[in-house]
This record gives C-alpha cells, sequence and structure tokens, in this order.
C-alpha cells in the first residue's frame, strides 16, 4: 500500500476517523510531516488543529536511528530508548547534549509557528494526534506524554503507516491507535509514500493559517 502524498493520506485517514466527526475533537499533528495530514483529518472532521513540537534524538553518526525524542511543554517531556542508546554506547551526558539542541530548535519552531498565541487548551476533550507514518515510535511516544499531562479526555493516535511493534507498543499507551496500513518489515516512512517531500516552516504556517479564528 501507497499514498500519493500526505494530503492523500490524511483524507484517507479522515475516513477512518468519521466516527469522531461532531464530537469534542481538537486535532494535534506532529510537525513538520504530520502537519499536511492532520489538516485534511482536521478539515474532515471540522476540528481545530494545531502542531505539537516533538525532535527526534538520534545517533549522531545515523541521525534517521531515534534512540529517544523530547516533546514541548512547560516542562519538556524527554522519551530515552535504553536499548538504542546502549547499543550505540551513547552515555547520559552525551544524551542530555543531544536533547538540548533539539531543544533550542523546538523554542525555534515555537516562536515561528504559534504566532504568539497561547496553545489550545485540550482538557477533557477528545484529542487525535496525527503523524505522517510512525517507525520506532519515540517520537510518538514523547508526544502522548506530553499530551497525557493536559488532561484530555481521551488520546488518539492516527497514522496512515506504522509498523506492527509500534503500534503495539502504543495501544498500551493510548485509548485507540488508528493505522491504514502496517507493513510486516517497516522501512522509512517515505518508502509508502510517492511523493514525500521536506515539509517547510513555510507549508506549516500556511497550513495552521488556514484554521485560524
Amino acid at each position: 500500500m501507497r499514498f500519493s502524498n500526505r494530503s492523500e493520506a490524511g483524507r484517507q485517514l479522515a475516513i477512518a476517523l468519521e466516527h469522531y466527526r461532531e464530537l469534542n475533537v481538537v486535532v494535534l499533528a506532529l510537525a513538520r510531516g504530520g502537519v499536511p495530514v492532520g489538516a485534511e483529518v482536521a478539515n474532515a472532521l471540522d476540528a481545530p488543529l494545531e502542531v505539537l513540537l516533538v525532535r527526534k534524538i538520534g545517533v549522531p553518526w545515523q541521525p534517521e536511528v531515534a534512540m529517544g525524542a523530547v516533546v514541548d511543554g512547560a516542562r519538556p517531556i524527554v522519551v530515552r530508548d535504553e536499548a538504542v542508546a546502549g547499543l550505540a554506547g551513547i552515555s547520559e551526558a552525551a544524551f542530555e547534549t543531544l536533547c538540548q539542541r533539539e531543544l533550542v530548535e523546538i523554542d525555534r519552531r515555537r516562536r515561528r509557528y504559534f504566532f504568539g498565541c497561547v496553545p489550545l487548551s485540550i482538557a477533557g476533550r477528545i484529542v487525535i494526534v496525527v503523524d505522517d507514518g510512525i517507525a520506532t515510535g519515540s517520537s510518538m511516544r514523547a508526544a502522548v506524554h506530553g499530551i497525557r499531562q493536559r488532561q484530555p479526555l481521551k488520546i488518539v493516535v492516527a497514522v496512515p503507516v506504522a509498523s506492527p511493534q509500534a503500534i503495539s507498543n502504543l495501544q498500551a499507551e493510548v485509548d485507540e491507535v488508528v493505522c491504514l496500513y502496517m507493513p510486516p518489515a517497516m522501512g522509512a516512512v517515505g518508502y509508502y509514500y510517492d511523493e514525500f517531500a521536506q515539509v517547510s516552516d513555510n507549508d506549516v504556517v500556511r497550513l495552521l493559517g488556514a484554521f485560524q479564528k
């Protein structure tokens, strides 16, 4: 199964989430790749859209391999994959240095994306967390931990494609997981898209701007 691009994947995902239409829903999209997907979901469900700032912490010499992630918040949440970090021989001090670097980027994106506005209140609401795909799950797990501190009624993770192991791990942490395709041998997320260009800051601002009232 392949998707033509993130927008098309978002439209397909929205169909699977149709039962949430007309409920008290907010869509949180992981920046940056999840935003085009989340925009389609939010539009179809007539729900507000907000960006969720999460940064993968990659192995220094192989940055696409996640050994953790950090999510923005009053107190940033850090998720560390001990198995990956251990195999890579990354000390706690080295991990912390990499984490601080990603926090600097999160701060830059916060100032760029939020237009000086206060984040939406999600307390007591159904939160649908969207990304363009999940490989290891570190970023999504960090996102979920951060969201739970904001006291939502329910957390739903929704993605077009993900590894079966990542979905299995997430099912124990959230109320519902909606995934359109779980390939037995998950490779890079981009493999499942015909067009998978990098999403720019300008793209994110444009998509979020369409939901500003």
